[in-house]
Protein backbone atom coordinates (compact mmCIF):
# COMPACT_ATOMS: atom_id res chain seq x y z
CA UNK A 1 0.00 0.00 0.00
CA UNK A 2 2.98 2.31 0.09
CA UNK A 3 3.06 5.05 -2.48
CA UNK A 4 6.14 6.78 -3.77
CA UNK A 5 5.43 10.45 -3.16
CA UNK A 6 8.96 11.66 -3.68
CA UNK A 7 8.28 13.04 -7.16
CA UNK A 8 5.40 14.90 -8.75
CA UNK A 9 4.84 14.94 -12.48
CA UNK A 10 5.05 18.29 -14.23
CA UNK A 11 4.81 19.18 -17.90
CA UNK A 12 7.15 21.79 -19.36
CA UNK A 13 6.94 22.59 -23.09
CA UNK A 14 5.56 19.20 -23.96
CA UNK A 15 8.22 17.32 -22.00
CA UNK A 16 7.53 15.39 -18.83
CA UNK A 17 9.62 16.26 -15.79
CA UNK A 18 9.43 15.17 -12.21
CA UNK A 19 9.30 17.74 -9.46
CA UNK A 20 10.78 16.61 -6.16
CA UNK A 21 9.21 17.30 -2.79
CA UNK A 22 12.19 19.46 -1.89
CA UNK A 23 11.41 21.74 -4.86
CA UNK A 24 7.74 21.85 -3.83
CA UNK A 25 8.64 22.81 -0.26
CA UNK A 26 10.94 25.60 -1.42
CA UNK A 27 8.25 26.87 -3.78
CA UNK A 28 5.68 26.93 -0.96
CA UNK A 29 8.14 28.65 1.37
CA UNK A 30 8.95 31.33 -1.20
CA UNK A 31 5.28 31.94 -2.12
CA UNK A 32 4.09 32.21 1.50
CA UNK A 33 7.12 34.34 2.43
CA UNK A 34 6.40 36.82 -0.38
CA UNK A 35 2.78 37.22 0.72
CA UNK A 36 3.83 37.59 4.37
CA UNK A 37 6.46 40.20 3.44
CA UNK A 38 3.80 42.13 1.51
CA UNK A 39 1.46 42.00 4.54
CA UNK A 40 4.17 43.13 6.96
CA UNK A 41 5.26 45.87 4.55
CA UNK A 42 1.71 47.21 4.27
CA UNK A 43 1.37 46.99 8.06
CA UNK A 44 4.49 49.09 8.59
CA UNK A 45 4.14 51.47 5.64
CA UNK A 46 0.32 51.95 5.75
CA UNK A 47 -0.17 53.68 2.39
CA UNK A 48 -2.53 56.63 2.72
CA UNK A 49 -4.60 55.54 -0.29
CA UNK A 50 -5.46 52.31 1.54
CA UNK A 51 -5.93 53.88 4.98
CA UNK A 52 -8.03 56.90 3.98
CA UNK A 53 -10.48 55.09 1.67
CA UNK A 54 -13.29 52.83 2.85
CA UNK A 55 -15.20 49.98 1.21
CA UNK A 56 -18.29 48.51 2.89
CA UNK A 57 -17.49 50.21 6.19
CA UNK A 58 -13.89 49.08 6.43
CA UNK A 59 -10.55 50.55 5.37
CA UNK A 60 -9.12 49.23 2.13
CA UNK A 61 -5.97 48.20 3.99
CA UNK A 62 -8.03 45.82 6.14
CA UNK A 63 -9.57 44.34 2.99
CA UNK A 64 -6.07 43.80 1.56
CA UNK A 65 -5.05 41.97 4.75
CA UNK A 66 -8.17 39.80 4.67
CA UNK A 67 -7.71 38.89 1.00
CA UNK A 68 -4.00 38.10 1.37
CA UNK A 69 -4.72 35.98 4.45
CA UNK A 70 -7.40 34.06 2.55
CA UNK A 71 -4.97 33.50 -0.33
CA UNK A 72 -2.42 32.09 2.11
CA UNK A 73 -5.02 29.89 3.79
CA UNK A 74 -6.25 28.55 0.45
CA UNK A 75 -2.72 27.84 -0.74
CA UNK A 76 -1.86 26.03 2.50
CA UNK A 77 -4.98 23.88 2.14
CA UNK A 78 -4.23 23.35 -1.57
CA UNK A 79 -0.68 22.19 -0.94
CA UNK A 80 -0.46 20.71 2.55
CA UNK A 81 -3.93 19.16 2.67
CA UNK A 82 -3.37 17.82 -0.87
CA UNK A 83 -6.55 19.36 -2.25
CA UNK A 84 -4.96 19.59 -5.69
CA UNK A 85 -5.10 15.80 -5.94
CA UNK A 86 -8.77 15.51 -4.96
CA UNK A 87 -11.88 15.60 -7.11
CA UNK A 88 -13.26 19.02 -7.94
CA UNK A 89 -16.46 18.43 -5.96
CA UNK A 90 -14.51 17.85 -2.73
CA UNK A 91 -12.32 20.88 -3.43
CA UNK A 92 -15.40 23.03 -3.96
CA UNK A 93 -17.04 21.71 -0.80
CA UNK A 94 -14.01 22.57 1.31
CA UNK A 95 -13.30 25.95 -0.30
CA UNK A 96 -16.87 27.25 -0.56
CA UNK A 97 -17.67 26.25 3.01
CA UNK A 98 -14.69 28.24 4.22
CA UNK A 99 -15.56 31.20 1.98
CA UNK A 100 -19.14 31.23 3.26
CA UNK A 101 -18.05 31.04 6.91
CA UNK A 102 -15.47 33.82 6.50
CA UNK A 103 -18.00 36.04 4.71
CA UNK A 104 -20.56 35.39 7.47
CA UNK A 105 -17.99 36.15 10.17
CA UNK A 106 -17.04 39.42 8.44
CA UNK A 107 -20.70 40.43 8.22
CA UNK A 108 -21.26 39.75 11.92
CA UNK A 109 -18.07 41.57 12.95
CA UNK A 110 -18.93 44.61 10.83
CA UNK A 111 -22.49 44.78 12.18
CA UNK A 112 -21.47 44.42 15.81
CA UNK A 113 -18.47 46.72 15.40
CA UNK A 114 -20.67 49.44 13.90
CA UNK A 115 -23.11 49.14 16.81
CA UNK A 116 -20.35 49.25 19.43
CA UNK A 117 -18.75 52.26 17.72
CA UNK A 118 -22.14 54.01 17.80
CA UNK A 119 -22.52 53.28 21.51
CA UNK A 120 -19.04 54.63 22.24
CA UNK A 121 -19.52 57.84 20.26
CA UNK A 122 -23.19 58.60 20.91
CA UNK A 123 -23.80 56.99 24.27
CA UNK A 124 -26.71 54.62 24.81
CA UNK A 125 -28.58 53.59 21.65
CA UNK A 126 -32.09 52.27 22.04
CA UNK A 127 -33.19 49.85 19.35
CA UNK A 128 -36.67 50.34 17.96
CA UNK A 129 -38.26 46.98 17.34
Amino acid sequence: MGHDNTHKLAIFRGRLKFKSNVQKIWGVLIFLSIITIIEVGFGIWKPSILVDNYFIGMKLLNWVFIILTLVKAYYIAWDFMHLRDEKSSLRRAVVWTAVFLVAYLLFILLQEGTYIEGVKTNGFIKWNF
